[in-house]
């Protein structure tokens, strides 16, 4: 069988939002461009598609206009607490920096040209446990979810004046990358609908794969050492094609890759009641009023996890525990109130900009969604009494595991301090809520010193949750060009690399954890850097 190829000014290997942001710019600037994924069109996007559309920025106005007093040098902080950043951390740490400094022009104004606009509310998240985070609320939710964030870039594609100077190859499976002289000069794979191997040849080749989180293996593989064995059961809560053959090809050909085991993982995975894939796994947004338990029925502490802090500390704690998967204890009007799944497939409403029916869930709650998981998720289990959920809990994990004591005692003591009265409440978790309900974002979804046995809020419900894989915040280390560097921090030349492929710029822009948000706005960044390197032939 002869084998296709094709000839452009720049390859793009990857279809998610970092690839279609530098293809984007590269035909701004009259580019020929060759882009290939290896997905089908309907997946053209990539996770982004997926996302719920949270993007982190700084100063912006829809900040100003909800009296959000934000600047760069706070912002900046923030982000360093939170990365812990090395001394050798050079690229990341600019690249850091480059992302505060850019973000409400290069990522705010750029997506509003695009047709994207976002809530009114800003939301708080990632505000810290015992590291600082977010300082102000930072996190712009597109209306319409990372699924019109992508057919909006999508379109912009389709409909560009220089639209017949882009090839869009889909099924496409790049390999390899070819090298000439210590330059890269094109790339081999196959065509996986049809078996037909292709080489693509241009004068700049741009890795936009993703990173590692849809291959399992890896994920073990890259483990943070200091949590230990990873756990027994990982959920996967990227793609499978997120396999990081493309970090394997650039380091093959000198090019340095870092941080590898740094990752951002989700405590409170489910299995996906229609899996596509194995291991497919569904990323809870966790109750704030649900009480966090370990495999025994044990209250995981000293610090109660709550979300809205630090993702990060939530999958420690959860690793720290001799069984590495977790139990949420809640009720049915708790459920109402604050269930949320991340992403776009879960929240219709948004997703498809249907205000009436967002407003609705907010007032009235979540009772389709309670259903829809209590009833088809096999991780959720519903029962009136703590004995009944206590079997049921420990019949589907298939052991005696759940104490009934135990589990009952650290329900009647958090509803004790309830009952007592807010100034008695002498627990982290509900001094938490108190704090998560004075801003106007987190107060319309988190219920009011809500207890968890209460006869007017029940069934009971109790969630079974695994680390469920994402982001990978190491990767091809670049410069702010996004020009990939070899060991020596050279540059290799003709070769680029973008979003999570590129650790988010830099090998790891977020160090040890992300200020949330940060996804989206980084594989922006790197792509327009990409694109602007490209047309100044650096």
């Amino acid at each position: 069988m002869s084998k296709k190829v094709y000839k452009g000014d720049v390859i793009v290997i990857g279809g998610g939002l970092a690839g279609i942001v530098t293809a984007l710019e590269l035909l701004n600037k009259n580019k020929k461009v060759i882009l290939l994924e290896r997905s089908p069109r309907e997946k053209f996007g990539g996770l982004a598609r997926e996302s719920f559309g949270g993007v982190f920025m700084v100063n912006t106005p829809h900040q100003k206009r909800t009296g959000i007093r934000d600047n760069t040098d706070l912002a900046y902080a923030d982000w360093c607490s939170f990365a812990q950043f090395s001394d050798e951390d050079v690229w990341p740490k600019k690249w850091a920096e480059h992302y505060i400094q850019r973000s409400r022009e290069d990522i705010y104004f750029w997506l509003r040209r695009h047709r994207v606009n976002f809530f009114p509310v800003v939301h708080w998240v990632e505000r810290g446990y015992d590291v600082p985070g977010n300082s102000l609320p930072r996190f712009h939710m597109v209306w319409g979810t990372g699924q019109w964030l992508a057919d909006a870039l999508i379109q912009a594609l389709e409909k560009h004046t220089h639209k017949n100077n882009l090839e869009l190859y889909f099924h496409h499976n790049v390999q390899n990358l070819q090298s000439e002289n210590g330059a890269i000069v094109g790339c081999d794979g196959v065509c996986e609908k049809s078996g037909e191997d292709f080489s693509a040849q241009a004068e700049a080749v741009v890795v936009a794969t993703g990173g590692i989180g849809g291959c399992l293996e890896k994920v073990r593989n890259n483990w943070y050492e200091p949590w230990g064995e990873p756990p027994d059961v990982i959920l996967n809560g990227a793609d499978p094609h997120s396999d990081g053959r493309m970090h394997d090809a650039v380091e093959n050909l000198g090019g340095k890759v870092t941080h590898m085991d740094k990752m951002w993982n989700y405590a409170a995975g489910v299995h996906h009641h229609t899996p596509k894939f194995e291991n497919h796994g569904l990323s809870l947004v966790p109750l704030k009023s649900a009480l966090w338990m370990n495999y025994r029925g044990e209250r995981i502490g000293p610090m109660p996890l709550i979300s809205g802090y630090d993702t990060r500390y939530l999958v420690e704690q959860v690793c720290r525990q001799k069984e590495k998967y977790s139990w949420q204890i809640f009720n049915w009007k708790i459920a109402k109130k604050e269930l949320a799944v991340s992403g776009a497939e879960s929240n219709d409403a948004i997703r498809d900009k249907k205000l009436f029916a967002f407003l609705k869930t907010v007032l009235l709650g979540s009772g389709k969604l309670v259903e829809k998981l209590t009833q088809d998720c096999p991780d959720f289990v519903v029962a009136n009494s703590v004995g009944e959920l206590v079997e049921k809990m420990n019949k589907l994990q298939g052991n005696d595991a759940v104490s009934r004591e135990i589990l009952e005692a650290e329900i009647l003591r958090y509803d004790a301090f309830i009952d007592r009265g807010a100034k008695y409440h002498n627990d982290d978790q509900l001094r938490r809520i108190a704090q998560l309900r004075g801003y106007r974002g987190d107060r319309v979804r988190t219920c009011k010193y809500q207890k968890i046995i209460d006869s007017k809020a029940m069934p009971l419900i109790a969630v079974r949750s695994f680390v469920l894989s994402r982001k990978t915040l190491g990767g091809i280390q670049t410069d702010l060009d996004s020009r990939v560097l070899d060991s020596q921090g050279e540059v290799i030349s003709g070769l680029y690399a973008v979003g999570e492929a590129a650790g988010f710029g830099g090998g790891g822009s977020h160090g040890l954890r992300t200020l949330e948000g940060t996804f989206l706005g980084t594989c922006i960044l790197t792509g327009q850097s990409a694109a602007a390197g490209i047309s100044k032939g650096k």
